[in-house]
C-alpha cells in the first residue's frame, strides 16, 4: 500500500522546518508499504491538487497531522481526499481533544475515517496494517490492558535514516540569495533546519500550553547514545552535500532534567557531533553557567524562551511565575558571552497587558544582546485551562475559532484593552523589530563575530519576518530583499573582499613568505 503523510500549512507563512511526526512515522511504517511526505509549508497544495495527487499516484491512505491553527485546512484536505475515495486518518493535539469533531460525532460533518489518539508512536502499524485489510476502527488510543493512557518511553527510538531521506523541499535558503552565498564561501549550497527529538513530556502545565495535556507531566528521555548517532548522521549529510544543516530540538523543554542534559552535550562534544542547533529552555534553567558552557560548546547557537511578558502578575495568572522578568537580561547576556542568542517570545493581550505593552516590552528588548524577538497574541486552545476559565467567564467571542482561522486575532476578550487595541500591539511589536532598520542594526551590532555569523543572523532575521509578514511568494521575497538592499550589499562586499584575498593568502603561503 502507499501511503501519503501530509502536513498542512499553517495559515500564516512557509514553516522553515519540516514536521517530526511525519519522518518518524515513516520510520514506524510495517515493511511492505511505501510512504511518500508533503509538507504543505513546503510544497504548496490545495483540495484540487490533494485530490488529484492521491488518485495519479495510487495511494491508499491519507495521514495528516495538525495542531490547532492548522486544522480548518487539515479538514478541508482530508474531506477533497476522502471524496476522492481514499481513506484518512487523521492525529496530533487538536484532534486527541476533539475526536468527536473530526469524526462527525458533535453534530458537524465527518473529516476523517479514523483519529489517532495522543502519541502514535504505538497505534501507528496497527493504523497501516488495518487499513491494508479494509478493517480500519474509528478511533485508535495508546492504552494498556486496564484501559489507561500509556506513553512510550522512547527507548529504543526508532532511526530516521536522515542519509537516505529527500529533503529537497525543505532548503531554507531563497534562491534570490544563492549568489550572494556563493561569493562568501563554499558551503551554502543548502540550508536546511531538521527536528530532532530528545525527550518528550513537561511538568509545568503553563495554562495556555497543550504541551503537558498532550504528552503528560513525566519526562521521558532518548538515550545519549541514539541522540548522538542521530547528529552524527546528520553531519555526514550535510559535509556530503556540501550544504548546512542546523537541528532544532523540538523538546518543549530541553534542559528540564540540567543532569540528564548535561550528559547528553557532554557526549555531543566527545563524540564531535557537534551541529549548530536551538532548543527550547526555560529562563530559570539557564541561571546554570556550567549548562550554558557545555550549550556552547556543543554546537548550540539559539535558544527558544517563552518570556511571554515582562509583567510578573501576568506571568502568574497564567501559571508561569517561575519566570523572573528581573533575570531576564542577566540570562541573555550569559547567552551571548558564549556567542549563544535567543529567540524571545512574547504574548500580548494577558489579562494584565494595557494599551503600550509592546513599546514597554520592546524598551526592555532593546537593553539586550541581538536576538530574534516574536510576538502573538494569547490564544485559548481547546481543553486547556485557559480555555476552560475564560469559556466558564463568558468572554469568549469566537468558541470554536479554529473552525475559520485568521493569524494573529483574538478569540476572547481581554481585561484591560479592546480586541483591536491587542492587535494593534502586536503590530508594532514586529514593525519595530523587523524593519529594514531593526535587521540591519541587528546585524551591525555583530561585527565583532565571523562574517557567517552575521549571514546567519540576517537569514535568521527575514525568515522570522515572514511568520507575521506575508512572505509567501516570489514577489514578496524580492520586495523583501530590495527593502534589506544596504544589509545585503555590506555583507555581499565584505564577502567579496575576503574571497579576493583568499588566493592572494594561498600563493605567498606556498612560496613560503
Amino acid at each position: 500500500m502507499r501511503i501519503l503523510l501530509y502536513n498542512p500549512d499553517n495559515g500564516v507563512t512557509r514553516n522553515f522546518m519540516p514536521h517530526l511526526w511525519m519522518f518518524l512515522l515513516q520510520a514506524l511504517t510495517p515493511p511492505g508499504h511505501e510512504v511518500v511526505l508533503i509538507d504543505g509549508n513546503a510544497q504548496p497544495m490545495d483540495e484540487e491538487g490533494i485530490a488529484r495527487y492521491v488518485r495519479e499516484n495510487g495511494i491508499g491512505l491519507v495521514g495528516i497531522g495538525a495542531m490547532t491553527r492548522m486544522i480548518a485546512k487539515a479538514y478541508r484536505m482530508a474531506d477533497a481526499v476522502r471524496t476522492a475515495g481514499v481513506k484518512v486518518v487523521m492525529g496530533g493535539p487538536h484532534v486527541t481533544e476533539l475526536a468527536d469533531e473530526a469524526l462527525g460525532r458533535d453534530g458537524g460533518s465527518r473529516h476523517a475515517d479514523a483519529v489517532a489518539l495522543g502519541e502514535a508512536d504505538e497505534t501507528w502499524p496497527r493504523i497501516v496494517e488495518d487499513a491494508a485489510r479494509g478493517t480500519l476502527k474509528d478511533v485508535y488510543a495508546p492504552v494498556d490492558d486496564f484501559g489507561q493512557e500509556r506513553k512510550p518511553s522512547l527507548q529504543p527510538y526508532p532511526v530516521i535514516p536522515w542519509d537516505k531521506i529527500k529533503l529537497e523541499q525543505f532548503n531554507l535558503l531563497p534562491g534570490i540569495l544563492h549568489p550572494l552565498l556563493k561569493r562568501v564561501g563554499a558551503g551554502w549550497g543548502t540550508f536546511r533546519i531538521i527536528p530532532v527529538e530528545s525527550g518528550r513530556g513537561c511538568p509545568y502545565g503553563c495554562e495556555f500550553c497543550t504541551v503537558t495535556g498532550f504528552f503528560g507531566d513525566s519526562i521521558r528521555f532518548r538515550t545519549n547514545e541514539s541522540v548522538v548517532n542521530e547528529l552524527l548522521l546528520l553531519k555526514a549529510r550535510a559535509r556530503e552535500e556540501g550544504g548546512q544543516i542546523a537541528v532544532f530540538f523540538i523538546d518543549d523543554n530541553f534542559a528540564i532534567n540540567v543532569k540528564r542534559t548535561k550528559s547528553l552535550l557532554r557526549d555531543i562534544i566527545a563524540a564531535n557531533a557537534q551541529v549548530h542547533w536551538v532548543a527550547q529552555i526555560s529562563a530559570n534553567l539557564l541561571r546554570d553557567e556550567e549548562l550554558v558552557d557545555l550549550i556552547a560548546a556543543a554546537g548550540g547557537k539559539w535558544i527558544f524562551i517563552g518570556m511571554e511578558s515582562i509583567d510578573p502578575a501576568n506571568l502568574a495568572d497564567v501559571k508561569k511565575g517561575f519566570n523572573k522578568p528581573g533575570e531576564y537580561a542577566v540570562v541573555l547576556d550569559r547567552l551571548a558571552r558564549r556567542n549563544v542568542f535567543a529567540i524571545t517570545s512574547f504574548i500580548f493581550g494577558m489579562d494584565n497587558d494595557t494599551p503600550g505593552v509592546a513599546e514597554r516590552t520592546l524598551k526592555e528588548i532593546r537593553t539586550w544582546p541581538p536576538g530574534l524577538p516574536i510576538f502573538g497574541l494569547m490564544t485559548p486552545l481547546p481543553a486547556t485551562p485557559l480555555y476552560k476559565r475564560l469559556e466558564a467567564a463568558g468572554r469568549l467571542t469566537r468558541p470554536k475559532h479554529w473552525q475559520e482561522f485568521i493569524p494573529f486575532a483574538m478569540a476572547h476578550t481581554p481585561l484591560k484593552m479592546s480586541i483591536d487595541e491587542a492587535h494593534s500591539e502586536v503590530r508594532i511589536g514586529w514593525a519595530s523589530s523587523y524593519s529594514p532598520e531593526a535587521i540591519e542594526k541587528a546585524v551591525d551590532s555583530l561585527n565583532h563575530q565571523p562574517l557567517g555569523y552575521r549571514i546567519s543572523i540576517f537569514i535568521a532575521r527575514l525568515c522570522f519576518r515572514g511568520i507575521y509578514f506575508p512572505q509567501m511568494g516570489r514577489f514578496a521575497w524580492v520586495k523583501v530583499i530590495a527593502q534589506n538592499r544596504r544589509t545585503i550589499f555590506n555583507l555581499a562586499k565584505e564577502g567579496f573582499s575576503a574571497w579576493r584575498c583568499t588566493p592572494l593568502k594561498s600563493v605567498s603561503s606556498e612560496r613560503g613568505t
